[in-house]
């Protein structure tokens, strides 16, 4: 240990290790353990013990080892009270060293039982990432474990991210757990025969949590850059866990190339910047390259592109135009039918006809809109509206259009969009 530091800066020290970490040390846990509910909560008090021990003692040169540790530790306390009724795990405490006593507040020791095996690190993130996403759990619960397992959020962090009580987000975490252990969903990385099917729900979650973070549906910011940023740091964990999957890939460039106009996306008081209003001298050149070198990776494994990797190609679209005049509509077209082909969604159809409508005109777009009005596939959604409206206002229709995005006002969450939505309408107003 180092000598006693300030109690802020040794908690400081405890969150940003465990942001980085936390993973890797849950991931090693549910190893030793074979219980991944367990080896959660042991990292938890792992983090607790740090908190306490930390300034009291100094923060140690492996931190992310004294964690891991008092976790092998604390499981090995578990171990002995059970080892009664279970030889396995007389067995694991014996293999884990006998010889360590309970930590009990007693600073983890310094040497090479610290450290991580680099062999393993890699398939016990990948495995985390897995159970965390597992198609047992629901979608909210695949998206609350995830964040805090893999992500190392914490259950406040969460619940403000999603503006939901920090209770709701405990008690997702707290069933997803009793469910993985019910359905005795090992930890392990699946077997190739089921990895491609359960890598779909994993790039799902991540993609919810970043368009969550991107888009925000309720609140006052547009824009969540925690969750933005934090699936994204997810999606890189990804390709260089899984280089060989396509969609990997194109998910990754999905996100790096939408991050990129995220500075040019708000003014200076949040307000949302449409894309024909945005300084593209704003735009990330160094998230586009990124995004950029990603799509091609996925289109270089040759195995075509997929849906998350279609719309990055969208995305790239948009980001090598110089303007929204010199885009190139008609191909963005061509690559919405692809998309909608591969992975039908009514939103796609209504990203098709905006694109319609910038290729050939409103009049051409606005059949396609009617239809999803009439589908009521979009029931309740404000895009519906709001692309409806803003079609009735360049085909000069201004009585519709208000009424269209009245309709819009009514329906978004954001209090941002609304205020566009308004801006809108007061212009049809003042015309």
């Amino acid at each position: 240990m180092s000598d006693p530091v300030p109690e802020g800066s040794a908690r400081d020290a405890a969150a940003a290790v465990w942001r980085i970490e936390s993973a890797r040390i849950v991931g090693a846990l549910a190893r030793y353990t074979g219980d991944f509910a367990l080896a959660e909560d042991l990292a938890q008090e792992a983090l607790a013990e740090a908190l306490v021990t930390w300034p009291r003692d100094g923060v140690p040169r492996e931190p992310a080892g004294w964690l891991l540790t008092v976790g092998r530790r604390r499981a090995i306390d578990a171990f002995r009270r059970r080892a009664g009724r279970d030889e396995r795990y007389a067995a694991l405490a014996h293999e884990l060293g006998e010889g360590g006593a309970a930590t009990g507040g007693e600073p983890a020791p310094e040497g090479d039982d610290l450290l991580f095996d680099p062999d393993r690190i890699d398939d016990d993130v990948l495995a985390l990432i897995f159970v965390s996403c597992h198609p047992v759990l629901s979608r909210e619960a695949r998206v609350a474990l995830t964040l805090r397992v893999v992500g190392g959020l914490t259950s406040d962090e969460i619940a403000r991210a999603f503006l939901v009580p920090t209770a709701t987000v405990q008690a997702r975490i707290t069933r997803a757990k009793k469910t993985l252990a019910a359905a005795g969903v090992p930890f392990e990385v699946p077997p190739a025969t089921q990895r491609t099917e359960r890598l779909g729900s994993v790039l799902n979650v991540v993609y919810l949590i970043f368009t969550e973070g991107s888009s925000a549906s309720s609140g006052d910011d547009l824009i969540r850059f925690d969750l933005a940023t934090e699936a994204q740091r997810l999606a890189r964990v990804l390709s260089r866990l899984v280089p060989d999957q396509p969609d990997v890939h194109g998910l990754l460039a999905l996100l790096e190339l939408t991050t990129a106009r995220f500075p040019a996306r708000t003014g200076p008081d949040g307000e949302p910047v449409l894309l024909e209003h945005q300084d593209r001298g704003r735009w990330d050149v160094a998230a586009i390259g990124r995004g950029r070198a990603a799509l091609a990776r996925a289109e270089g494994l040759g195995r075509g592109l997929g849906a998350y990797g279609l719309q990055a190609a969208i995305a790239e679209r948009h980001a090598v135009a110089p303007s929204v005049e010199a885009t190139d509509w008609p191909r963005i077209v061509v690559l919405y039918e692809a998309l909608g082909r591969l992975a039908p969604s009514p939103v796609v159809d209504l990203n098709r006809a905006v694109a319609v409508s910038m290729a050939s005109g409103p009049a051409a777009a606005l059949p396609i809109v009617d239809e999803l009005e009439s589908s009521e596939v979009l029931a309740g959604s404000h895009l519906l509206p709001s692309v409806r409206g803003e079609l009735l206002v360049r085909l000069g229709r201004p009585a519709e259009a208000r009424q269209a995005l009245e309709l819009a006002v009514a329906r978004c969450g954001n209090e941002r969009e609304r205020g566009v939505l308004r801006r809108k309408i007061a212009d049809l107003d003042g015309a």
